[in-house]
């Protein structure tokens, strides 16, 4: 539910059109709750959930380190305060000449999954720390990753001799259970995995001390997921198991875990509609959509919670759609979404969980429409 804060403020500034308002002080509570559960990991926020300057300085002050996209992440990170120690180019496709800017800003500490990216960190950031990302399939996640990121057991274990061989330190390795993961065992075939490949290069004098656990942890959206400690507790125990009394340094890298509870997203009902005088559905138009924002709505993979000023009247199934001249601009219809029969033109809604990959995924201008202003409180 918005924060007290959230709805004051919307009360207060009555910011025009659609808005993407974030609440600092949940950021703050889940960073605490996140280092309380995993003591001994390297929290490294996920800057493309959300990159507000406020997010990022918050972070740089609590502590948190910083998984980046590209040069330009990089730039708001360090901006924010970090220092290049505490930046990760998490990012497995990189051009030669972001590896060099990356480079000549201090960054150290670069993700991989080919022979090919390894060859150009060597000649544009040599000496530096590669760690290789493993595929994995994603099951349980809300939002999977495709086969785009990562490499089988076998490649990997290629990739970094070929690391070493070029001179880099062959630092370890990486994988992403998918987003919105919401299976706490999720974790384990991959770290059984990864246990398998730290024995295999150290039998070739080769020593990977670097488990980057990726993200997944999931925002509350519908329906209830585990706690963050329930996570911590699973993949503890999955280290544990694997690896033995040899354990690696492990880092975790939340960006809807960190950010998306925090945000809520005001919108206003457009229109209300139906298809025929026959249909007995209703379509309820707002002023933001795919385009707007709302792109995680794709596949209606993710089910935002959703307020209105008319909460506690009877509801029934609408479906839901954004305001362009795009027929892909539809967020739910394949399962209609419960709203109350007497919502009107003109009320106000609100989309709660929405402070990650919101305000970054909106368009630049699409049929003219500006991008998803955010305000963080």
């Amino acid at each position: 539910m918005a924060t007290q804060r959230v709805i004051d403020f919307l009360a207060t500034r009555r910011p025009e059109g659609p808005c993407l308002v974030v609440d600092l002080d949940i950021v703050r509570d889940n960073f605490r709750r996140l280092t309380g559960a995993f003591p001994s990991t390297g929290i490294y926020y996920a800057v493309k959930a959300n990159p507000a300057p406020e997010i990022l300085e918050l972070l740089v002050r609590l502590g948190s380190s910083f998984d980046v996209a590209s040069v330009t992440e990089i730039e708001l990170v360090l901006a924010a305060g970090a220092s290049p120690d505490r930046i990760s180019f998490g990012n497995t496709i990189k051009k030669e000449r972001d590896i060099a800017r990356a480079f000549a800003l201090g960054i150290r500490l670069f993700a991989v999954d080919s022979v090919e990216e390894v060859e150009k960190i060597a000649r544009q950031a040599p000496g530096t720390r590669v760690f290789c990302r493993l595929l994995t399939d994603g099951a349980g996640a809300e939002w999977p990753l495709s086969r785009k990121f990562g490499c089988a057991s076998a490649m990997a274990i290629r990739v970094l001799k070929h690391a070493h061989a070029l001179g880099l330190v062959a630092h370890g390795l990486s994988f992403h259970v998918g987003s919105q993961q919401g299976n706490t065992q999720a974790w384990d075939a991959a770290i059984r995995d990864a246990s398998e490949i730290f024995r295999t290069l150290r039998e070739a004098d080769i020593n990977p001390t670097l488990l980057n656990l990726g993200g997944g942890l999931p925002a509350r959206y519908l329906k209830d997921v585990p706690a963050v400690a329930a996570y911590a507790e699973a993949i503890r125990t999955s280290i544990l198991r694997h690896f033995g009394n040899r354990l690696p340094t492990t880092i975790i890298e939340p960006g809807r875990g960190m950010v998306g509870d925090a945000g809520v997203i005001k919108t206003e009902v457009v229109l209300i509609s139906r298809k025929s005088d026959e249909d007995a559905q209703r379509w309820v138009f707002l002023d933001i959509g795919k385009f707007g924002g709302l792109a995680e709505t794709m596949d209606e993979s993710i089910r935002y919670p959703i307020t209105t000023p008319r909460d506690g009247a009877a509801t029934e199934p609408c479906v839901l759609a954004g305001p362009t001249c795009d027929s892909a601009d539809v967020l739910y219809e394949k399962t209609p979404y419960p709203l109350p029969v007497t919502l009107e033109i003109g009320d106000e809604l609100l989309i709660e969980a929405t402070g990650a990959y919101t305000s970054t995924y909106a368009s630049v201008a699409f049929n003219g429409f500006a991008p998803l202003p955010t305000y963080v409180i």
